[in-house]
């Protein structure tokens, strides 16, 4: 069945960053500073996505340290019950303030493929904010590029691996560079100390490129790691690539912002080479 081209409209524009093109690019700006001169090509990355008040500056100090390429694969989190546990589109557009970012049609087909428990659904994705926090960043760092976007529900680990495994054999396969981002915050609504351990927990994990640990870690600790799903598919696929080694760019809690450690929500930025 041929998908048709979906122009899907922003849901949280105007809450979780600017509705406004010009203060848009001015707060990207800040939060990205310049790209550094020494920027370098990344296999993956993990990127938080609460409002950018609060993990911006998270997200933007990866961002500035990356060359990004012209096309890229997002994964995150589904919040919300709506919609398939593993959910992607593959035609159309996502609108932000900053104009059209064109889905990647090729290689979503090519991942349905490799993959077949991948579904074309839209609900998944209608009113989820994990991925379209990150396309500012990439429309105004980037310029011209296509993506592909996979929401990720409840699931196990086995299915969370043989994604991973299906996301390498294809991005094996293509003549240019695609670089994976994993969507998702940290620990959830604890105490900045209890958040901080936790995190440090999974965050060992993740920079040991240890995915099934991380999942294990995650479970066991009552990690409330809303994208950790993510995170172990782009893990699992980086290995596969001849990932060797992942960075630790910045990490911050809500209560850095708000003053507020009763209860806060944990933002770690990764590069994965």
């Amino acid at each position: 069945m041929v998908a048709h081209p979906v122009l899907r409209l922003p849901a949280v524009a105007g809450r979780f960053y600017p509705g406004d093109p010009a203060e848009l690019a001015r707060q990207i700006a800040v939060l990205a500073g310049s790209p550094e001169e020494a920027s370098r090509p990344a296999i993956a990355c993990l990127v938080p996505h609460a409002g950018y008040r609060y993990s911006g500056h998270v997200a933007g100090a990866v961002y500035a340290r990356l060359r990004l390429p012209r096309r890229f694969l997002l994964l995150g989190p589904r919040h919300f019950s709506r919609g398939k546990a593993q959910a992607v589109l593959s035609n159309g557009a996502w609108q932000t303030p900053l104009g059209r970012a064109e889905i990647d049609s090729e290689l979503a087909r090519e991942l349905k493929a490799a993959y077949p428990q991948l579904c074309e659904d839209a609900v998944a994705h209608q009113a989820e904010h994990a991925l379209e926090v990150q396309l500012p960043f990439l429309q105004y760092l980037s310029g011209d590029f296509r993506f592909v976007p996979i929401a990720l529900g409840p699931t196990d680990y086995v299915q969370l691996e043989s994604l991973g495994h299906a996301i390498a054999e294809v991005l094996r396969q293509q003549s240019d560079s695609v670089l994976m981002i994993a969507s998702s915050d940290m620990n959830h609504y604890e105490s900045d100390e209890i958040t901080r351990r936790k995190d440090r927990a999974a965050l060992e994990r993740v920079l040991e490129l240890d995915a099934h640990g991380l999942f294990d870690t995650v479970r066991r600790e009552g990690i409330s790691m809303c994208g950790f799903g993510p995170v172990v598919s782009v893990l699992t696929a980086a290995r596969l690539l001849g990932a060797a080694r992942a960075t630790l760019v910045r990490y911050a809690t809500s209560g850095d912002i708000t003053g507020d450690l009763r209860e806060v929500v944990g933002y770690a930025g990764v590069i994965v080479e």
